[in-house]
């Protein structure tokens, strides 16, 4: 087995121990995977709690192959990914669009470079481009920063950025395995560059404009902002009635309210 799937094993691992500990299933709902989805879950949960006091909510990251892994095991009822699912996956499994979220490519906020081209950006995470001052900054030289491998967002970006692959990560890429960490780095260092979640950008750090466009529910609306991805809720088979029931408020007003607070975009189909 390769390093990622021992990586993906050993989460999916713990998430089963942790399901299954004191000689029984884990009483309540169990969401698991993405750590792109993971904190807007979390807040999703902490608003359903109001409605139903008596339910335990546990909400749980390891990141999107995870989340598909927990779902088709029963690790979790829902399984949480932020990327299209492969096509082995999508067999086995039913999806919910729950939101949808840009990609966001950030850097300190001193640095001048406030808009870049997706061809711009391919050629840095490669390592073809090595300085700012390629791209209208400054003479340093560029820190590039990414998810690990079987992260959702990576693979959004790879797919959305890297032409599905075909262009590399450059292994000089600083790796980190959460979107906090990312944005993280990047704050604290004038050089960097990483890519998060849209909805999780705050004012430690200052989002791109791509070819002359931000990131908004209105350029992703009209189909301008070209870095979108879906939030997905896994389950297997019919969703047990906790799991529906929930999965109902997140999808309905209420919940879709609080999305659009949080920073992300109503799901659609």
């Amino acid at each position: 087995m390769g390093k990622n799937g021992c990586v993906a094993g050993i989460t999916l691992v713990c998430l089963i121990v942790i399901h299954g500990c004191g000689g029984g299933v884990r009483s309540g709902l169990t969401l698991a995977g993405s750590t792109s989805v993971q904190p807007f879950a979390e807040k999703w949960a902490e608003a359903y709690r109001i409605r139903r006091p008596d339910l335990e909510i546990h909400v749980q990251g390891g990141g999107s192959t995870a989340g598909v892994q927990a779902a088709d095991s029963g690790a979790a009822q829902i399984g949480m990914c932020s990327r299209e699912l492969k096509p082995d996956e999508a067999a086995k499994l039913k999806t919910l669009v729950v939101a949808r979220d840009g990609i966001s490519l950030i850097v300190h906020p001193q640095n001048p470079v406030g808009d870049l081209t997706i061809e711009q950006i391919q050629k840095i995470y490669e390592g073809t481009v090595t300085t700012w001052k390629d791209v209208g900054g400054i003479g340093a030289k560029i820190t590039t920063i990414t998810r690990e491998a079987g992260s959702g967002t990576r693979g959004a970006f790879e797919e959305l950025v890297m032409m599905h692959g075909k262009k590399k990560i450059a292994p000089s890429a600083l790796v980190q395995d959460s979107t906090g960490a990312v944005r993280q780095m990047v704050s604290q260092d004038p050089t960097a560059i990483g890519y998060i979640s849209l909805g999780l950008v705050d004012r430690s750090v200052k989002p791109l404009k791509l070819a002359g466009v931000e990131g908004s529910e209105a350029s992703i609306d009209a189909g301008k902002y070209p870095l979108v991805r879906p939030f997905l809720f896994l389950v297997k088979g019919e969703p047990s009635p906790m799991a529906r029931e929930f999965i109902d408020f997140v999808t309905g007003p209420e919940g879709q309210a609080l999305t659009r607070k949080e920073g992300l975009f109503p799901g659609r189909k």
